[in-house]
Order: C-alpha cells, then sequence, then structure tokens
C-alpha cells in the first residue's frame, strides 16, 4: 500500500516558480501511475485534474489551464514524482495533491479522473500573491 507525502508548496508572487514533490513509500513507485490534482478556494470538495504521467514516464497529460507553465515528470528510483510550477498565476493558488494509481508492468496509461487512482497525499498548499 502507498503512502504519499507532498512537499514544496509556499507563498510566492505572479510569475514566479515552485517545484512540488511527492515522495512514494510503501510498494515501490515504479508500480504507480501518478499524478497531481488541486482543490481552489470556493471549489468546495471539487479537486480539479492538473496533471498526470504513465507509470513509464513515456506518457503525459495536462489541464489546459497549465499546459504550457507546468510539467510533471518522475524518478522512479527515488520514488519522488515531480510538479515544476512556471509562470504561476493567482488563480493557480490551491491546496495541490498527489494521486498514484497501482497499474500493470507495461502500463504507459495516464488517468485524469480521480475516482481512478487508489491514494491521495494529504496535500501541499500553493499561494499565488498579486
Amino acid at each position: 500500500q502507498g503512502q504519499l507525502v507532498e512537499s514544496g508548496g509556499g507563498f510566492v508572487q505572479i510569475g514566479d516558480s515552485l517545484r512540488l514533490s511527492c515522495t512514494v513509500s510503501g510498494r515501490g513507485m515504479s508500480t504507480y501511475a501518478m499524478g497531481w490534482f488541486r482543490q481552489t478556494p470556493g471549489s468546495g470538495n471539487e479537486r480539479e485534474f492538473v496533471a498526470a504521467i504513465s507509470r513509464d514516464a513515456t506518457e503525459t497529460n495536462y489541464a489546459d489551464s497549465v499546459k504550457g507553465r507546468f510539467t510533471i515528470s518522475r524518478h522512479n528510483s527515488e520514488s519522488t514524482v515531480f510538479l515544476q510550477m512556471n509562470s504561476l498565476k493567482p488563480e493557480d493558488t490551491a491546496v495541490y495533491y498527489c494521486v498514484a494509481k497501482a497499474v500493470p508492468t507495461h502500463s504507459d496509461s495516464y488517468y485524469v479522473q480521480g475516482w481512478q487512482y487508489d491514494y491521495w497525499g494529504q496535500g501541499t498548499q500553493v499561494t499565488v500573491s498579486s
């Protein structure tokens, strides 16, 4: 069973960059497809898709709102997935959640729906100030 711990959130200005990290413990990270979701202020309990990466890192997918600014990557040997966030905007302010889905050995699939994931981290706050 995987446990996810996010880090790297913080308070930044418009246009700044941040890199979020998520470390997977327990079962090896190489058995998971990974992703990031976020919950923005005022959204209630809704968490929106941000980015996803396949188990073998050959496939990625991004929400339109972050495409070209955010990059998801992973280091399976270090059991860590990253979200590099550039050109941050106030609307990127949110709690960011790392997610993991157990997949078959040779899977190159990514997933964009929250219900598809097996494990969620506790979240890390990102605040972008104008």
